[in-house]
Protein backbone atom coordinates (compact mmCIF):
# COMPACT_ATOMS: atom_id res chain seq x y z
CA UNK A 1 0.00 0.00 0.00
CA UNK A 2 1.73 3.73 -1.03
CA UNK A 3 0.78 6.30 1.90
CA UNK A 4 1.42 9.65 0.47
CA UNK A 5 1.38 12.89 2.27
CA UNK A 6 -1.51 15.92 1.80
CA UNK A 7 -0.30 19.13 2.79
CA UNK A 8 -0.74 22.61 2.43
CA UNK A 9 -1.00 26.08 4.17
CA UNK A 10 -3.91 27.66 5.48
CA UNK A 11 -5.98 28.63 2.95
CA UNK A 12 -4.06 27.20 -0.04
CA UNK A 13 -6.99 24.43 -0.80
CA UNK A 14 -6.21 21.82 0.72
CA UNK A 15 -10.01 20.61 1.87
CA UNK A 16 -11.29 20.59 -1.54
CA UNK A 17 -8.13 18.65 -2.35
CA UNK A 18 -8.89 16.10 0.05
CA UNK A 19 -12.60 15.67 -1.34
CA UNK A 20 -11.55 15.28 -4.85
CA UNK A 21 -9.29 12.90 -3.80
CA UNK A 22 -11.70 10.67 -2.13
CA UNK A 23 -14.21 11.44 -5.66
CA UNK A 24 -11.11 9.89 -7.51
CA UNK A 25 -11.30 6.58 -5.29
CA UNK A 26 -8.73 7.48 -3.02
CA UNK A 27 -9.20 7.25 0.81
CA UNK A 28 -8.33 10.40 2.45
CA UNK A 29 -7.44 10.67 6.63
CA UNK A 30 -8.04 13.98 7.30
CA UNK A 31 -6.42 14.79 10.45
CA UNK A 32 -8.22 18.35 10.91
CA UNK A 33 -11.71 16.60 10.94
CA UNK A 34 -10.18 13.85 12.93
CA UNK A 35 -9.16 16.00 15.84
CA UNK A 36 -12.92 18.15 15.64
CA UNK A 37 -14.04 14.47 16.33
CA UNK A 38 -11.94 14.05 19.47
CA UNK A 39 -13.08 17.44 20.86
CA UNK A 40 -16.53 16.32 20.70
CA UNK A 41 -18.56 14.57 23.48
CA UNK A 42 -16.67 11.31 24.38
CA UNK A 43 -14.16 12.28 21.78
CA UNK A 44 -10.95 11.18 23.61
CA UNK A 45 -9.30 14.98 23.96
CA UNK A 46 -11.83 16.06 25.81
CA UNK A 47 -10.68 14.95 29.45
CA UNK A 48 -6.64 15.83 28.44
CA UNK A 49 -8.13 19.25 27.53
CA UNK A 50 -10.12 19.92 30.74
CA UNK A 51 -7.59 18.73 32.78
CA UNK A 52 -4.69 20.87 30.85
CA UNK A 53 -6.56 24.06 30.17
CA UNK A 54 -9.39 24.68 33.38
CA UNK A 55 -7.07 26.84 34.82
CA UNK A 56 -6.64 28.74 32.31
CA UNK A 57 -9.34 28.92 30.05
CA UNK A 58 -12.43 28.11 32.51
CA UNK A 59 -15.26 27.67 29.94
CA UNK A 60 -12.93 25.31 27.61
CA UNK A 61 -15.63 22.68 28.21
CA UNK A 62 -19.04 22.98 27.82
CA UNK A 63 -21.72 20.18 27.62
CA UNK A 64 -18.98 17.59 27.35
CA UNK A 65 -17.43 18.69 24.47
CA UNK A 66 -14.14 21.33 23.93
CA UNK A 67 -15.54 25.03 23.46
CA UNK A 68 -13.07 25.66 20.72
CA UNK A 69 -13.55 29.10 19.96
CA UNK A 70 -12.60 29.83 23.77
CA UNK A 71 -9.64 27.51 23.45
CA UNK A 72 -8.37 29.16 20.23
CA UNK A 73 -8.95 32.63 21.77
CA UNK A 74 -6.55 31.58 24.16
CA UNK A 75 -3.43 29.48 22.59
CA UNK A 76 -3.21 31.74 19.17
CA UNK A 77 -1.92 34.30 21.45
CA UNK A 78 0.31 31.89 23.79
CA UNK A 79 2.85 30.05 21.58
CA UNK A 80 3.64 28.24 25.49
CA UNK A 81 -0.15 27.29 25.21
CA UNK A 82 -0.35 26.29 21.96
CA UNK A 83 2.67 24.18 22.13
CA UNK A 84 1.05 22.53 25.26
CA UNK A 85 -2.09 21.81 23.32
CA UNK A 86 -0.15 20.44 20.38
CA UNK A 87 1.72 18.00 23.01
CA UNK A 88 -1.48 16.44 23.92
CA UNK A 89 -3.06 16.06 20.57
CA UNK A 90 -0.79 15.01 18.15
CA UNK A 91 -0.56 11.48 19.74
CA UNK A 92 -4.17 11.09 19.06
CA UNK A 93 -4.13 12.01 15.54
CA UNK A 94 -0.85 9.41 15.27
CA UNK A 95 -3.31 6.68 16.93
CA UNK A 96 -6.48 8.01 14.54
CA UNK A 97 -3.75 7.42 11.63
CA UNK A 98 -2.58 3.92 12.11
CA UNK A 99 -6.22 2.81 12.99
CA UNK A 100 -7.05 4.47 9.72
CA UNK A 101 -3.69 2.63 7.72
CA UNK A 102 -4.85 -0.49 9.40
CA UNK A 103 -7.85 -0.53 8.18
CA UNK A 104 -6.97 0.12 4.53
CA UNK A 105 -3.80 -2.20 4.27
CA UNK A 106 -7.15 -4.92 5.60
CA UNK A 107 -9.21 -3.49 2.73
CA UNK A 108 -6.00 -4.03 0.59
CA UNK A 109 -6.19 -0.33 -0.82
CA UNK A 110 -3.31 0.68 -3.08
CA UNK A 111 -3.13 4.65 -2.50
CA UNK A 112 -4.51 6.30 0.76
CA UNK A 113 -3.23 9.97 1.70
CA UNK A 114 -2.83 11.54 4.90
CA UNK A 115 -3.90 14.71 5.27
CA UNK A 116 -1.57 16.76 7.32
CA UNK A 117 -1.56 20.41 7.87
CA UNK A 118 2.14 20.49 9.48
CA UNK A 119 4.33 17.99 7.04
CA UNK A 120 7.29 19.14 6.55
CA UNK A 121 7.28 21.23 9.83
CA UNK A 122 7.01 17.87 12.39
CA UNK A 123 9.12 15.69 9.86
CA UNK A 124 6.21 13.46 8.96
CA UNK A 125 7.47 13.36 5.20
CA UNK A 126 10.02 10.53 7.00
CA UNK A 127 7.27 7.90 7.13
CA UNK A 128 5.42 8.56 3.57
CA UNK A 129 6.22 6.88 0.14
CA UNK A 130 5.65 10.50 -1.07
CA UNK A 131 4.32 13.71 -0.49
CA UNK A 132 1.82 16.21 -2.64
CA UNK A 133 1.43 20.04 -1.87
CA UNK A 134 -1.45 22.31 -2.89
CA UNK A 135 -0.54 25.72 -3.58
CA UNK A 136 -2.13 28.71 -4.52
CA UNK A 137 -0.60 32.53 -5.33
CA UNK A 138 -0.80 34.35 -1.90
CA UNK A 139 -3.58 36.79 -2.60
CA UNK A 140 -6.37 33.91 -2.67
CA UNK A 141 -4.19 32.41 0.73
CA UNK A 142 -5.26 35.65 1.91
CA UNK A 143 -8.89 35.55 0.37
CA UNK A 144 -9.50 32.39 1.52
CA UNK A 145 -8.53 32.03 4.91
CA UNK A 146 -9.82 35.39 6.38
CA UNK A 147 -13.19 34.00 5.30
CA UNK A 148 -13.14 31.79 7.94
CA UNK A 149 -15.01 32.49 10.60
CA UNK A 150 -13.61 34.12 13.25
CA UNK A 151 -10.31 35.22 11.64
CA UNK A 152 -8.82 38.51 11.76
CA UNK A 153 -5.67 39.32 9.52
CA UNK A 154 -3.41 39.52 12.91
CA UNK A 155 -4.43 35.90 13.55
CA UNK A 156 -3.59 34.86 10.20
CA UNK A 157 -0.54 35.98 10.59
CA UNK A 158 0.24 34.30 13.65
CA UNK A 159 -0.81 31.18 12.17
CA UNK A 160 1.19 31.85 9.04
CA UNK A 161 4.31 32.15 11.57
CA UNK A 162 4.21 28.34 12.67
CA UNK A 163 3.90 26.73 9.24
CA UNK A 164 7.31 26.39 7.42
CA UNK A 165 7.20 29.38 3.97
CA UNK A 166 5.52 28.38 0.99
CA UNK A 167 8.15 27.94 -0.94
CA UNK A 168 10.01 25.61 0.94
CA UNK A 169 7.25 23.62 1.12
CA UNK A 170 7.20 23.61 -2.68
CA UNK A 171 11.16 22.48 -2.58
CA UNK A 172 10.32 19.63 -0.70
CA UNK A 173 7.32 18.01 -1.88
CA UNK A 174 7.37 15.53 -4.71
CA UNK A 175 3.97 16.55 -6.52
CA UNK A 176 2.51 20.40 -6.38
CA UNK A 177 -0.91 21.04 -7.38
CA UNK A 178 -1.97 24.18 -8.28
CA UNK A 179 -5.24 26.15 -6.67
CA UNK A 180 -7.04 28.97 -7.57
CA UNK A 181 -8.13 28.79 -10.97
CA UNK A 182 -10.99 26.73 -11.20
CA UNK A 183 -11.92 23.14 -9.69
CA UNK A 184 -11.63 21.58 -12.94
CA UNK A 185 -8.23 22.63 -13.06
CA UNK A 186 -7.55 20.77 -9.69
CA UNK A 187 -8.88 18.01 -10.41
CA UNK A 188 -7.18 16.95 -13.69
CA UNK A 189 -4.15 17.89 -11.83
CA UNK A 190 -4.55 15.55 -9.00
CA UNK A 191 -5.91 12.77 -11.27
CA UNK A 192 -2.78 13.16 -12.75
CA UNK A 193 -0.97 13.06 -9.62
CA UNK A 194 -3.16 9.72 -8.71
CA UNK A 195 -2.04 8.31 -11.83
CA UNK A 196 1.54 9.12 -11.61
CA UNK A 197 1.83 7.77 -8.10
CA UNK A 198 -0.21 4.55 -8.30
Amino acid sequence: MIIAGLTGSIGMGKSTAATTLRCLGCPVHEADQAVGQMMKTGGEAVPLIKKAFSGVVPEVVKNDQVDKSALGDCVFNNFALLDQLESLIHPLVHDSEATFLLCMAMRRERLVFLDIPLLFETGAEDHLHTTVLVTAPSFIQERRALRRPGMTRGRLATILSRQMPDREKRGRADFIVQTGLDRGCTLRQLRRVVRLIR
